[in-house]
Parts: C-alpha cells; structure tokens; sequence
C-alpha cells in the first residue's frame, strides 16, 4: 500500500456557516433574492442552534481537509462565542472575524456605533479568542465607520476582512453616495494594507486592483459560492500579473470541498486566457494554505494526509501528484486531518 503524503492543512480564510442550511434550496433568481432568505435564516440561528450546527459543519470542513476557518461572523457575541465553542469540539483552528454593520441587512446584524462594534471585538479578545475586524462592506458601513474601524485595526494591529466588488449594483450605489468604488474607498478610509483581506473583488476595475497591490492586501476567492449566487469571475489575470495574494474560502458553504475551490480557480484562469496552467499546483497548494494562513494570521496549523493509494490517484507517478490532485481529484482523498500542527 502507498504510503500517505503529508500536507499543510487547508485554510478556509471565508466562511458563512450558518449558510448551510441553504443548500440546494431555490431561493430566487440572483444574488439579491438569495440575500433575502439568508437573512431569514440568520433570524432563526440562537447559540445553541450555532453551537450545534457549527459543529457539524466545522467537522465537514476538518474531513474535507481544511483544518482552520476564518467565520465572518454577524450574528451576535453569544453566537460568536458558541461557534468558538464549535470549532473547538471539531478540532478546527479559527478566527473570528467579527462583523461591523451599521445599516442594512437585519437588525441583528447592526451596531449603534462603530465604538460599540470595536468593544465588542475588544470584549471576544479578552475571552482569548482570536478576532479580527470585519466591516461588512461599504454597503453596510458608511465612511466614518471604515475610518474608525481602518484606524483601529492598524493601530491594534488586527486583521482586517471585508466584502468588496461582489455585484455590480454594489459598484453603483458606492460611487452614487461616496464617488468612489468600494476599494477606492477601502483605500481612502485606510481599511487597505498588509493585513487586509478582500473578499471577491469580482469585478475590481484596474485602478482597484492596482490599490491592491500597492498596499499588499490580499484577495479571498470562493469560487463554488460565487458561482451558485451568479456573482460572475474574479480578474484572475490582473490578480497574477500584480502578484496579489490568493485565499480561498467556501464562503456559503454550498460546497465544502477545497480541491474544487482551487480547481476552479485554474479552469476559470485557464477559460479567461485561453492559456493552460496559469497557476501551477505548488502555487494553487499555496493560496489554499499558506496565504489563507496569513490572511487569518496564523503561524501553525494541522497537517493533512492525502491518500495516495485512492483510485484518483492510481498509477499516478510521483512527480505529477500535485497536479493530478488539484486537477483530478475531490475531498475524499483526505486521509485524515492530523491533530499535530
């Protein structure tokens, strides 16, 4: 029998959990119908269904072979704490990436102020836990919030995610109210630098990409939810050509499966360029691991184990292994998800 390869552990840098629950559901015609009932179902969580649910979710993603998750969290401190609880019992590493929301979305959602949000994110931190700040987007935080929060986080040195260029009507409705696009704002309120995460930027113009890569934020894909919610591509070819970083996360967990994010990612580039192997499978094993790690600012992280004597891998000569399980091959080629960092 082969032997097992032993791999650092996938890094889930984007994750919803409780959007589970709506797989496989029709939930309407875009992505403004599906937010619709995802908010329905953010009204029904409580910290025990969180505590539960979460649980069963993280232990998915532990057998899929992501071994840490970064939870872009809007549900309440109670929530925040049960889904730390439900990570612990599924042996899962996680950073809590707790959510400013001003406006917009579901009064649970929202803080009075931005100074409350950031004790909040002071008050998880001295649980132990570890959080970063996360405006949702600039739909749901006006300028002065992203200011507030931009300031804090460098000052605190804290991880900084947000949602930015996913739909086009985002676009508009931030350059109607600020004249500028949402990154262009990022940049302007100071919510851009190295520990600053982007998630999407689907349809990030030039002049955006390039604030991007000026100020070393890197960029979270979740292709298998962007593709369920109609959201569009990512500019694979202006992301590689200025070198930005490249995470991925299952997002609303449609999908728990992180060959297939990366996957996606290659066939997308390849579609877009008419070119094959845009990104070679060292550099594809690195966005799912190593730049999620950074991007949820982590230095240690479970290994996994791929079983190299699984049927997608038969016959498969050592020096293509790489390729042939980023191309041809799904989670169930995860041996087991090691306890050990």
């Amino acid at each position: 029998m082969a032997d097992p390869v032993i791999l650092p552990g996938f890094v889930n840098a984007h994750s919803h959990t409780f959007q589970r629950a709506l797989r496989g559901r029709r939930t309407g015609g875009d992505f403004w119908a599906w937010r619709d009932a995802m908010i329905a179902e953010a009204e029904r969580q409580t910290p025990e269904t969180v505590r539960r649910e979460y649980a069963e979710t993280y232990g998915e993603m532990r057998g899929a072979g992501y071994t840490a998750v970064g939870e872009f969290h809007y549900l309440g401190l109670d929530e925040a704490r049960a889904a730390a609880e439900a990570a612990g019992e599924a042996g899962i590493e996680l950073t809590l990436l707790l959510t400013a929301y001003a406006r917009g979305g579901s009064p649970r959602f929202r803080q009075r102020s931005a100074g409350e949000f950031l004790d909040q994110v002071g008050a998880l931190r001295a649980d132990g836990l570890r959080v970063g700040c996360a405006p949702h987007s600039v739909r749901a935080c006006p300028r002065s919030w992203l200011e507030e929060i931009g300031r804090h986080a460098a000052e605190a040195e804290l991880l900084l995610h947000v949602h930015a260029d996913e739909q086009p009507r985002e676009i508009e409705e931030c350059v109607a109210e600020n004249g500028l696009r949402p990154i262009e704002l990022l940049s302007e309120t100071g919510c851009l630098g190295p520990r600053t995460t982007v998630v999407h930027a689907t349809h990030a113009d030039d002049r955006e990409l390039d604030l991007l890569a000026a100020a070393g934020a890197r960029v979270c894909l979740c292709p298998t939810t962007e593709g369920n919610l109609g959201d569009g591509f990512a500019p694979l070819e202006g992301l590689r050509e200025r070198g930005i970083g490249i995470c991925i996360g299952s997002d609303s967990n449609v999908r728990i499966d992180p060959f297939e994010e990366l996957r996606e990612l290659e066939t997308t580039a390849r579609r877009e360029s008419g070119r094959r192997e845009v990104f070679d499978a060292e550099t594809l094993l690195c966005f799912g691991a190593d730049e999620g790690a950074a991007a949820l600012g982590l230095e240690r992280w479970p290994d996994i184990e791929i079983d190299t004597a699984h049927r997608s891998l038969r016959g498969v000569e050592p020096g293509d292994l790489l390729d042939a399980l980023i191309l041809g091959c799904s989670a169930d080629v995860v041996l087991n998800a090691s306890s050990e960092a």
